[in-house]
């Protein structure tokens, strides 16, 4: 049977996975990218924990909305990545700089 500290305990290690990878690896957007994916993930499960636990449903509505903004911010910096690579040849944060326009 898993409790509340069970998920919260994944949910954390998740988070702290995902905030590593962020401060680990700063050079690869898409590294960068699924980072901050598995943070909203970790975030989304304690959501639908505490949803579950207090029996109310709010915290799956939040869930819900938040998957959808995070949808729309996958699109966008996959746009975003392969503006990077046609300019560049290269996938490296560095680069972005020298898109100002």
């Amino acid at each position: 049977m898993l409790t509340l500290t069970h998920i919260l305990l994944l949910a954390t290690a998740l988070f702290c996975i995902s905030v590593a990878g962020i401060f680990i690896n700063r050079k690869n957007v898409i590294v960068l990218l699924m980072c901050i994916e598995l943070m909203l993930l970790a975030v989304n499960m304690n959501f639908i924990a505490f949803s579950h636990f207090n029996q109310d449903i709010t915290g799956q509505v939040f869930v819900f909305f938040i998957l959808t903004v995070a949808a729309a911010e996958s699109a966008i910096g996959l746009a975003i990545l392969v503006v990077l690579f046609r300019n560049h040849d290269s996938i490296n944060v560095e680069d972005m700089g020298s898109m100002k326009g």
